[in-house]
């Protein structure tokens, strides 16, 4: 009986150890897809700080510096949407916001500063370059 059980725990033991090769694998071809590091799942025995902590420095090592994380560099919506108005000027709101597969509610607080720069005037609905 003793030589079943131990032979049974070599044969879990064996089949454990290919499926952590095999997860190993995919993390990494995941991580090539997604372009970082898999986050590592909290299991019953590791408690939320420790994700926490080890979560936040895969991200420092995989971001560049200078550059917050998440962002692009300033203003390439509103830039993107004031090329928009140079190029097809009056166009409103809801037409920009579909163009760029961006939610109105965004240019509703950006043109208004762009207005205040003097780059954009409003005429109605629509939006104009402030030149013409």
């Amino acid at each position: 009986m003793a030589g079943f059980v131990d032979s049974t725990v070599k044969d879990i033991d064996s089949r454990l150890s290919e499926l952590k090769a095999e997860v190993a694998k995919l993390e990494a071809a995941r991580a090539a897809l997604v372009g970082g590091a898999s986050r590592p799942r909290r299991g019953p025995g590791r408690p939320a700080a420790a994700k926490a902590a080890s979560a936040v420095s895969t991200r420092r090592q995989a971001r560049r510096p200078g550059r917050p994380r998440g962002r692009r560099a300033g203003n390439t919506r509103s830039n993107q949407a004031l090329e928009l108005v140079r190029t097809r000027p009056g166009i409103t709101i809801p037409q920009i916001a579909e163009e760029l597969k961006i939610e109105p509610n965004y240019l509703s607080r950006v043109m208004p500063k762009r207005v205040s720069d003097g780059q954009v005037k409003r005429d109605g609905q629509g939006w104009h370059p402030a030149g013409s």
